[in-house]
């Protein structure tokens, strides 16, 4: 049973932070807009992680303090960024060479949803009015080695993201391997979602009332 006197799950810092604690040592990662953005804030020491921009930066460092932003140098979000020493700026379109090429190691995104199967969907809800954004998702999903989705469990009206199907138009179909939400961290594996970790004051059933998908338990020894 959960205690609502006391916090519940992780705040968007401590899922940043989950995910740059998984992410291996060399890595060449990009990271999509939203939360995902907050993941370079938390390289643990002595891991190298080199972040990609795809508008046209390899080795993106941490966001500035105020006072130390250049106009000049901004992630795809057009949110102030800084660069690591050895850094590489190069063409917008040599970026996209780079993720299509299969270069990218690992791809941080944010969702509307999530299927079991690892479906996404992050660009459009499909409304008539909706105003269509895909970015470079599409080439992402499709061009990454590695998808991790980073997002909050249910969305303002309580609805769950982590669905059985996905309703809205996808970016890309059995794409997503791991999802990070504040309440857990599941595995998208072929026999369906797994739950790698629970998040503070979180316990399975908590987790079942708001998921939209069936979810399976590791054994202790997989985890």
């Amino acid at each position: 049973m959960v205690n609502n006197d006391i916090k519940t799950g992780w705040d968007r810092a401590e899922m940043a932070q989950k995910v740059a604690l998984d992410i291996p040592d060399g890595s060449y990662v990009n990271l999509g807009i939203g939360i995902p953005e907050m993941v370079a804030d938390f390289v643990p020491e002595g891991r190298e992680l080199i972040y990609q921009t795809e508008n046209g930066l390899l080795g993106m460092g941490p966001i500035p303090e105020e006072g130390k932003r250049d106009r000049e140098l901004v992630n795809a979000g057009k949110k102030y960024i800084t660069s690591i020493l050895g850094a590489a700026y190069f063409h917008h379109a040599d970026s996209f060479t780079m993720i299509r090429g299969g270069h990218i190691d690992i791809c941080v995104l944010g969702a509307m949803q999530v299927s079991k199967d690892g479906d996404l969907a992050n660009w459009s809800t499909g409304a008539k009015n909706a105003i269509p954004a895909v970015g470079g998702a599409m080439d992402l999903v499709a061009g990454v080695k590695r998808i991790f989705v980073i997002t909050q469990h249910i969305t303002k009206q309580g609805d769950p993201k982590i669905v059985d199907k996905c309703s809205f138009p996808l970016t890309g179909k059995q794409v997503v391997e791991r999802i990070y939400t504040n309440l857990a961290i599941l595995d998208v594996k072929e026999e369906g979602l797994f739950v790698r970790e629970l998040a503070p004051n979180v316990n399975f059933e908590y987790l079942k009332k708001h998921t939209g998908a069936k979810l399976n338990q590791y054994a202790k020894s997989q985890v």
